[in-house]
């Protein structure tokens, strides 16, 4: 049986570590550097970075932060944020980046989820899809979660994964930074009808959040922020949690 995965991701503003609730009232979470080279420490099996301004203010990501980073780490990293083309991705990626994440401008340019899966492999290519539920529907937001683009969240995980997506990141909306859990019913529809792998993302507050997702939905990672940027929940200490309740963990024994 696949092991499950635990990511922090660090999502970065002004080159800083910032946490927020619903997408907004971001606030400092601290070093980008040291936080990575922490969750290496514990026992993160992957590292999401997403400089969560770049679409919205039109600049690439800060590759020269994700050259540090990646000379820090020794585990799987995954950089989106403001990558609008395969000459983009292949910055990142020299930059030391193992996957690119695309969510803005893959929903505004489909094509470019198989450009970046021809050039660098579907393995490269994680379709982050940020949804809301508005009116009994979950539909995918744009530009830092401020645009709502119409599609329906599932449809356009099928999408993405048709175009070339080797992995979904999904995140509710409604979930983020709530610490009330996971959105079950939309990720484990989402995570039931794909082929790919899913990481869920938003909403958690404590372990028993990770194992309430991964009992109850067939997501193959869960991604969290602020839990671990503040101390709540170590990774270690979480890894012991899920392994003691039989989810197949990778621990350090």
């Amino acid at each position: 049986m696949l092991k499950k995965r635990i990511i922090p991701c660090l999502d970065i503003k002004d080159g800083r570590t910032v946490k927020g609730t619903n997408f907004i009232d971001l606030k400092d979470a601290g070093d980008p550097v040291e936080l990575a080279e922490r969750y290496v420490r514990q026992g993160a099996d992957e590292l999401v970075f997403l400089d969560i301004t770049a679409t919205v203010e039109r600049r690439k990501t800060l590759a020269r932060l994700v050259e540090r980073i990646s000379e820090r780490i020794n585990i799987p990293f995954t950089v989106g944020g403001g990558i609008n083309s395969a000459a983009d991705a292949e910055i990142v990626i020299r930059a030391g980046a193992d996957k690119i994440s695309v969510n803005s401008a893959a929903v505004k340019n489909p094509q470019l989820i198989s450009e970046i899966a021809l050039s660098f492999g579907s393995q490269c290519v994680v379709t982050a899809i940020d949804t809301k539920l508005v009116e009994k529907r979950w539909q995918v937001f744009v530009n830092g979660g401020r645009t709502p683009t119409g599609l329906d969240a599932l449809e356009w995980a099928k999408t993405a994964e048709q175009l070339g997506a080797g992995e979904i990141l999904l995140t509710s909306m409604n979930n983020d930074g709530t610490r009330s859990g996971f959105a079950i019913d939309i990720t484990a529809d989402i995570s039931s009808a794909l082929n790919i792998p899913v990481i869920a993302s938003g909403g958690a507050g404590k372990a028993e959040d990770f194992l309430d997702v991964f009992r109850r939905t067939e997501s193959s990672a869960a991604l969290a922020a602020g839990i671990f940027h503040y101390g709540d929940v170590s990774i270690a200490e979480l890894k012991q949690f899920l392994f003691a309740n039989n989810i197949p963990i990778r621990i350090n024994l």
